[in-house]
């Protein structure tokens, strides 16, 4: 009978030994880092954007009718420079400013100066970027001695690649409405509606 204490004892450490082992071991559980997914814009992420390329006039509207232009050939020049905040890797906000000029039959120069702040949101597939984003803000259009100080509204979208760490390179195109709207003669109201299409540098920072 003495033995049996001795025997309960040996077994008694052998176990303690086992479940020690166990508890130190690493958990049978499989990583979740399949399910992760790296954002390429985080919350304070910042952008500067330069844009160069091509404008032209899709219709100019007078008391709810099509009017004909002067402007020939019927395609200018534009360019811009914006800067885009990071709200979130979706949503951004910043501002930008533009410029937008055409000729005319007679030789002069058209010119449509805007400074707004822009908003939107952008889809992102691996390397490529598709902003869309909608721009309010004020505008000075000058036409031979002839001014006007107003607002203007432009819808936009953009197609960039990610080339490196710190640039995208794509096109951007914005749909623009440039108003001049005249408050002693509302009959003299005109909307200027214009596109224009632009190749467009983009840094991040």
């Amino acid at each position: 009978m003495r033995k049996a204490p001795a025997l309960f004892l040996i077994l008694f450490i052998a176990l303690s030994g086992q479940l020690f082992a166990q508890d130190n071991s690493d958990p049978d559980v499989e990583p979740d880092w399949d399910d992760f997914k790296y954002e390429l814009y985080n919350r304070g992420d910042q952008t500067f954007s330069i844009a160069l390329g091509v404008g032209f006039p899709i219709a100019f509207i007078n008391q709810g009718e099509k009017i004909k232009h002067n402007i020939s050939p019927p395609i200018g020049g534009s360019g811009s420079l914006s800067y885009l905040y990071y709200l979130n890797p979706r949503l951004f906000t910043g501002g930008e400013i533009s410029l937008l000029f055409l000729p005319t039959a007679a030789e002069n120069t058209l010119f449509l100066i805007a400074f707004g702040a822009r908003v939107g949101t952008q889809f992102i597939l691996e390397k490529f970027e598709f902003p869309v984003s909608m721009a309010l803000g004020a505008t000075f259009q000058t036409y031979l001695d002839k001014a006007y100080f107003g607002y203007y509204m432009k819808a936009g979208i953009s197609a960039l690649y990610r080339v490196t760490h710190e640039w995208s390179l794509g096109i951007t195109s914005n749909f623009c409405w440039y108003p001049e709207w005249i408050r002693n003669e509302p009959k003299k109201n005109v909307d200027g509606l214009f596109v224009d299409l632009a190749l467009v540098g983009r840094y991040h920072f």
